[in-house]
């Protein structure tokens, strides 16, 4: 079986310098990348704050995986990438408004810090098209 695959783009000029895309859909399955709390504007949305940085990461998914033919109902795994873990709590009250119904499988974790250190998190999503 072949499946076609479809790279999703939301304009940022790294894109194309580094070589990644925002997602790509192989057939049923959709992978977001590591998803940056970056505004319209190309700053850094809620400086400082979590829980509106978190929001700002699901609102890019959620725009990718429109572009991509599927939405937040087909998220099967979430991934919070955290600069400091004790922001856990903060990252997944902001998660839940955007995954309270489908409960996908996830994963915490804490890292040094990000390319931009405004960043405090990233989000990266694996969503499964059903027929």
């Amino acid at each position: 079986m072949s499946f076609k695959r479809q790279l999703i783009s939301n304009g940022n000029p790294m894109e194309e310098i580094v070589g990644f895309s925002r997602a790509v859909r192989v057939g049923p399955y959709i992978s977001v990348g590591g998803t940056a709390p970056v505004g319209p504007d190309g700053k850094t949305v809620g400086i400082g704050d979590v829980y509106a940085q978190t929001r700002q990461c699901f609102e890019i998914i959620k725009a990718a995986l429109e572009q991509a033919g599927s939405g937040l109902h087909d998220i099967v795994r979430t991934r919070v990438i955290l600069t400091d873990i004790d922001n856990w709590k903060q990252a997944i009250e902001a998660r839940k408004e955007y995954c309270r119904d489908t409960r996908p499988v996830d994963t915490i974790m804490a890292i040094n810090r990000f390319v931009n250190p405004e960043w405090l998190v990233e989000i990266e999503v694996d969503a499964v098209v059903a027929d």
